[in-house]
């Protein structure tokens, strides 16, 4: 979104104040403000990223290296930016769905409707606000652009970039969703959030897939929010089992966050879990045809992922479940239209059936298909 107009239509000796009260009573939880003046060290760390090759399949990251290398490479005129950030921290605990085997753990942002739909139409009327009082073109980006909305939000004081890679808050802990302006306006920058992790390790000893390398590094390829939301194709077999009842996402690393501690519930209705996404169970998931799956998941980030990669995500769950209860409806998908879904048809039911029944499965089966990628499943050797 751009805006522009060549009246400035009120004195700019005091903007951050005004802008920042007008930000909150749309409702955002914090606003702050950097200057684009700086210099940009996390161009280095994604230049680092990329060479190593650990955004995996998410080829725009690379595509679109050059202009997120400083927000001025992508808008040269830009000079400051208004950073916001709008609260999503959870009425429940994350982690306990980990141990209720027959449900799916859906990432806490996900239960929801989808936070860019929300956060834009907010920054939207912010936008236009702004331009009526202030004038100048601006600029309007909810992780949709080549922006790194982090490092900016860590320049600006919103947080800092904990060990997890993700933001961390004093007040709202690692639960922040993030929205900024660009702006040809000159704003008074707010000092930037030392980084305050310590010696805590906390969220790089609960990864279940080890995806950071080091601390304030992570390797996409291991991550399960890449594995269960990005990867199109199979996930690799040496992460399944890790994936435990994780269907879309992972918020390990963040749940263990001491931070959290200081962190409120979200204040809104529209940030709250639905009840239908909070732990649903794995066998009603497992029946969802096309039409059901985006009936369920109107409105939801979930959707973008289609139903055939999610009842992969599915089926691994079932897998992991340890319900031979559960392997039904995993022999059932065996003749599902989509081969992605019958691979991983195949894992979770030989996973659950005992050894002769699984074999007995594969004598009839295994000749029967005419996909590579699920024939390797059925003999046991794929690997991505």
């Amino acid at each position: 979104m751009t805006i522009s107009t060549s009246d400035a239509r009120e004195d700019l000796t005091r903007p951050e104040s005004l802008i920042r009260e007008e930000a909150l009573a749309l409702g955002f939880d914090i606003c702050r403000f950097t200057s684009l003046d700086q210099a940009w060290p996390a161009a280095g760390r994604l230049a680092e990223f990329l060479a190593a090759g650990r955004q995996g399949e998410m080829a725009w990251l690379a595509d679109t290296g050059e202009r997120r290398a400083h927000p001025r490479a992508m808008w040269p005129d830009a000079r400051s930016a208004i950073m916001l950030g709008m609260n999503y921290g959870p009425d429940h605990d994350p982690m306990a769905v980990l141990t209720q085997s027959g449900l799916g753990a859906i990432s806490v942002y996900a239960q929801g409707d989808d936070y860019h739909e929300l956060i834009k139409a907010r920054l939207k009327t912010l936008a236009r606000w702004l331009q009526a009082r202030f004038g100048g073109e601006l600029k309007v980006f909810v992780d949709t652009a080549p922006l790194m909305e982090k490092p900016l939000a860590e320049q600006a004081g919103l947080g800092w970039q904990g060990k997890h890679t993700n933001l961390v808050s004093r007040e709202f802990g690692s639960w922040l969703f993030l929205g900024s302006i660009l702006t040809v306006l000159d704003l008074a920058p707010d000092p930037p959030e030392p980084q305050s992790c310590g010696t805590c390790h906390a969220c790089l000893d609960v990864c279940p897939t080890k995806a950071f390398p080091a601390p304030f590094q992570l390797d996409a390829r291991r991550c399960i929010s890449y594995l269960t939301i990005e990867l199109k194709g199979p996930i690799p077999q040496e992460f399944r089992e890790a994936l435990g009842n994780r269907i879309y996402g992972c918020d390990d690393c963040l749940a263990v966050c001491p931070w959290n501690k200081f962190a409120a519930v979200a204040r809104e209705q529209k940030l709250q879990a639905r009840e239908a996404l909070r732990a649903p169970s794995l066998a009603d998931l497992a029946r969802l045809d096309d039409a059901a799956f985006r009936a369920l998941f109107a409105k939801s980030p979930v959707k973008r992922i289609g139903r055939d990669r999610f009842l992969r995500n599915v089926l691994y769950a079932i897998g992991n479940s340890g319900d031979a209860g559960l392997a039904a409806e995993a022999e059932r998908l065996l003749d599902d239209p989509s081969p992605l879904v019958r691979g991983a048809a195949v894992w979770a039911a030989g996973r659950l059936l005992e050894r002769d029944a699984f074999a007995r499965l594969r004598a009839a089966r295994a000749l029967l298909e005419l996909d590579p990628t699920v024939q390797s499943e059925w003999t046991g050797t794929y690997h991505s």
